[in-house]
């Protein structure tokens, strides 16, 4: 493919790593930077900001970092235009005012070539902003669902706009059929709106010795380890895990559990974790290791015998195929796109939100059953990366050639 044939895409979204969050938003990154090996990509990732921003920092320190106006990451090209953004008030406007704090530097990438085709990740308010944008400068958008529509519904304000942005995209990709069906019920067409699942990568993600998995964080060499990942946030379900950890530690006296994670924009309750372990006498059984680099993460889930995520949504957690190609079997809650990823008894184990004696239940079972790990490692090798960016490298191609783009196989017979 001669680089004339390839769109030239711009990543849109808020949820991108940055100097200083260098976990927030791997996911799109991880998805986004094997996209660029084969088309031109440049990321805009708006940053929010308020008049009084210095002052909420006192309270909330990790929400809105200082972050750069541009940096270079993997060869991409990473924008983060500030928008205003009013704190926990008028969310409705978000993605108005992240169009309009985004359109200079829209506009100046357009007219230099640099933008095809807008790449938007979230429907709200990233999507939203998209529609926008897309209109101002004439080209066409799509839109990357990785969570609930639902929870916007009660919105008369949101719902409204959600339904323009997604009934206006040019296509509307879904990390997991879950959302797919979401998208659906909300008056989607079924063909408008595609799965385009995530995937592991199994260069970074392997299993490592446990014994020195273990030693690299301080962890007992002896007993049963859960591991979960994930930001300290709330519907992570943590608190869930700790909180059946005493009834589980009558069967499995030398239980403990791994949390590796930090704070991220979206919340931070490690004190009420910290607390809930103080009551329950646990300080010496639940090791909160803060945030770990992705090139460390391995090493965390190799140092475990189950993965657990009790979480209240998700659109599809990335985390559930690390600990899989880790080797590590899973318990998590049937929300979102984990049963799609958890797709067999093989592979894991799912229980319902909420129900802690499932969870309970669950977490017995996967610490007593004895797992088939290379039918574990199989199904990470089946959901690799490589299986997945070929098909949404096609349908970006598709899309401009549908919009007077040159047909990459045109370009090719012609030279013979």
């Amino acid at each position: 493919m001669t680089s004339d044939s390839r769109p030239n895409l711009v990543v849109y979204t808020r949820v991108y790593p940055n100097a200083l969050q260098p976990n927030f938003g791997l996911f799109v990154r991880e998805r986004m930077r094997r996209v660029a090996k084969e088309l031109n990509v440049t990321v805009v990732a708006p940053a929010p900001w308020f008049p009084f921003q210095k002052l909420l920092g006192r309270f909330r320190p990790h929400a809105r970092p200082p972050i750069p106006y541009r940096e270079e990451q993997d060869g991409i090209t990473v924008y983060h235009p500030r928008f205003f953004c009013i704190p926990a008030v008028f969310k409705w406007t978000d993605g108005w005012f992240q169009a309009l704090g985004s359109y200079r530097l829209m506009r100046r990438l357009r007219r230099e070539g640099a933008c095809d085709i807008i790449d938007s990740h979230f429907i709200y308010p990233d999507g939203v902003a998209a529609r926008l944008l897309a209109g101002w400068l004439g080209c066409p958008y799509t839109i990357t669902l990785r969570g609930s529509l639902n929870r916007f519904h009660p919105s008369r304000p949101h719902r409204h706009q959600i339904s323009r942005a997604l009934t206006d995209a040019t296509r509307v990709f879904s990390v997991a059929d879950s959302l797919r069906q979401e998208a659906i019920t909300w008056g989607q067409h079924p063909d408008h709106v595609q799965v385009m699942a995530n995937g592991v990568d199994l260069e970074k993600f392997r299993p490592e010795d446990r014994a020195e998995s273990r030693r690299r964080f301080g962890l007992p060499q002896e007993g049963r380890i859960l591991i979960s990942v994930g930001g300290l946030m709330e519907r992570k379900g943590f608190h869930h895990v700790i909180a059946v950890l005493p009834a589980l530690m009558k069967a499995w006296p030398d239980l403990h559990f791994v949390i590796a994670g930090g704070p991220n924009p979206e919340g931070n309750n490690e004190q009420s974790l910290r607390d809930q372990v103080r009551r329950l006498s646990l300080e010496d059984r639940v090791h909160l290791l803060g945030p770990v680099s992705p090139d460390q993460l391995r090493y965390v889930y190799s140092a475990g015998d189950v993965f657990v995520l009790a979480t209240r949504f998700e659109g599809w957690a990335n985390v559930l195929l690390e600990a899989s190609a880790c080797g590590l079997p899973i318990v998590t809650t049937d929300v979102g796109g984990n049963a799609e990823v958890v797709n067999s008894d093989a592979v894991g184990i799912i229980v319902p939100y909420g129900d802690n004696d499932a969870l309970l239940t669950g977490l017995h079972e996967g610490l007593s059953r004895a797992w088939d790990r290379s039918a574990i490692l199989e199904h990470a090798r089946r959901n690799a990366w490589q299986t997945r960016i070929p098909l949404l490298v096609d349908a970006f191609l598709e899309i401009h050639v549908a919009r007077g783009g040159v047909d990459p196989l045109a370009i090719e017979e012609g030279s013979d």
